[in-house]
């Protein structure tokens, strides 16, 4: 953040000024969890269904903040901004029963969209990346690779929406050099609307996938909205695009900005080489660029974490990255965001592979091959995969058959839901040794009772089945004594 008055917030925000000179000083962070306030901090009181914001202003003042953004007033320093606010064009970032919620949202996207432009032009390099899956594992790769060239800001976790991606780039200060950012989409528009709140120079997307199909109703919808990002890209910008999705690849004509290929294709751009995976599920390869080739071998699991890298790789050249010190730093990069293929060795020598933050087909068929390549005897902990609508039928009986193809020796399926039931049959129709169980308690006390010394286990559902728990159970319960 940068230093401004209270003054200047309503000025940014369009609010007015309540129980404030003006001439209140924010020195401190922005946030809305009123626990993380500090000294000097600016306290976003969000309304909501279950938790209202401004009943937590007295604990934000208590903690130090200099003021909050509001909705109603308060008894407290304040800007209050109006109910319902657009960030441009005619879309709305969110909106509550009443548009207080809209209001606040807006307000913090607009704030922010005035602290990039402030550090933009004194040199901040905005990265904006997409996909339908891969964004947080390679924007996590980006911040790491860039943070040899100066101080990087990046998002924790999955932090890519309307609140997410406006308080990660008000963590920007006058030394931050370059401000990572993972863009979610929706539906239509969105990423659009990020994009204004903080505009990127260089822009990422990764493939086209499934995931959301529920929600955009087809692939053709999805990728329409992914493009988003590099349609916001300027002119003298760089645009990184999948070059192994021929939907992502064929973006290159959505943009005015330079275009970089990554991917495996021969063609591509930035591509790797003699890729080898070995028993604990690591990738080696060559990395090939315009500007010389390096070899690369990840410590992080999973092949899918080729392409991520290939695209992490991609955006730290255009950022003046030289390949040397992108390959060294592949090497060096360990998981930031839990419960994405974490890895845990127990001292009886099971090994859990928790992946459980997210699923969706293409995700599935990457974790499934990285158990695959690992050593010892297989056991895959699986559940729902949301937001498919008509398609997760098809997709989970299909996912059954990929169970059986890639060689599980034991399946347990989580859940109650008439896709779910279809993935266990699958899987048990092809051969493989299956059990359907209600929750993530049952799966806990099956997985459990038949592990051995030498096996590794795959736990993997979208986020709504609770599949974390399964692996919590297995690396600091009784099992793992």
């Amino acid at each position: 953040m940068i230093e401004l008055t209270l003054a200047d917030v309503a000025r940014i925000t369009g609010g007015r000024l309540h129980g404030a000179t003006g001439d209140e000083r924010v020195t401190g962070s922005v946030e809305f969890d009123s626990r993380a306030v500090t000294p000097g901090g600016l306290f976003v009181a969000l309304p909501g269904e279950r938790v209202d914001g401004h009943d937590f202003v007295d604990k934000a003042r208590s903690a130090g903040a200099a003021g909050v953004l509001a909705a109603r007033e308060v008894d407290a320093p304040a800007v209050i901004v109006p109910p319902v606010r657009q960030v441009s064009s005619s879309y709305v970032l969110a909106a509550d029963a009443d548009g207080a919620g809209a209001g606040v949202l807006a307000g913090l996207a607009l704030l922010a969209r005035h602290v990039v432009d402030v550090l933009a032009a004194d040199g901040l390099l905005v990265v904006g990346i997409t996909g339908s899956s891969g964004k947080t594992s390679t924007k996590d790769l980006v911040a790491h690779l860039l943070e040899a060239a100066g101080e990087t800001v990046a998002p924790p976790g999955s932090f890519n929406n309307e609140l997410g991606h406006p308080w990660t780039a008000l963590r920007a200060t006058p030394s931050t050099r370059h401000l990572v950012l993972e863009l979610s989409a929706r539906g239509p528009g969105h990423v659009a609307a990020l994009c204004r709140v903080a505009p990127p120079r260089i822009g990422a997307v990764l493939n086209v996938g499934s995931a959301h199909l529920g929600e955009f109703g087809s692939r053709e919808a999805i990728a329409q909205a992914k493009g988003e990002l590099v349609e916001a890209l300027p002119r003298d910008g760089v645009a990184v695009l999948g070059a192994d999705d021929p939907v992502v690849a064929a973006m290159a004509q959505r943009t005015t900005a330079r275009v970089v290929h990554a991917g495996r294709a021969p063609e591509a751009t930035v591509r790797a080489v003699d890729v080898t995976i070995d028993d604990a599920g690591r990738a080696a390869f060559r990395l090939v660029t315009p500007d010389g080739e390096a070899p690369v071998r990840l410590g992080l699991h999973g092949a899918h974490h080729v392409d991520n890298a290939l695209a992490a790789a991609a955006v730290a050249l255009a950022a003046g990255l030289d390949v040397a010190t992108i390959a060294e730093r592949l090497g060096t990069a360990a998981p930031r965001s839990r419960w994405r293929m974490e890895l845990t060795e127990r001292p009886d020598g099971v090994r859990v592979l928790n992946d459980a933050y997210n699923a969706n087909p293409e995700s599935m068929r990457a974790a499934l091959a990285t158990l695959g390549a690992m050593s010892g005897r297989h056991t895959a902990v699986l559940g729902m995969m949301a937001e498919l609508g008509d398609d997760a039928p098809r997709a989970h009986t299909e996912l059954g058959r990929e169970v059986a193809r890639t060689g599980v020796e034991r399946l347990v399926v989580v859940g109650a839901d008439d896709a779910v039931v279809r993935l266990h049959e699958a899987a048990a129709g092809a051969g493989v040794d299956s059990h359907l169980v209600a929750d993530a308690a049952a799966a806990a006390e099956m997985v459990t009772a038949g592990v051995a010394p030498g096996d590794v286990v795959l736990i993997k559902a979208s986020r709504s089945a609770g599949l974390e728990k399964v692996a919590e159970v297995l690396v600091d319960g009784e099992g793992a004594r």
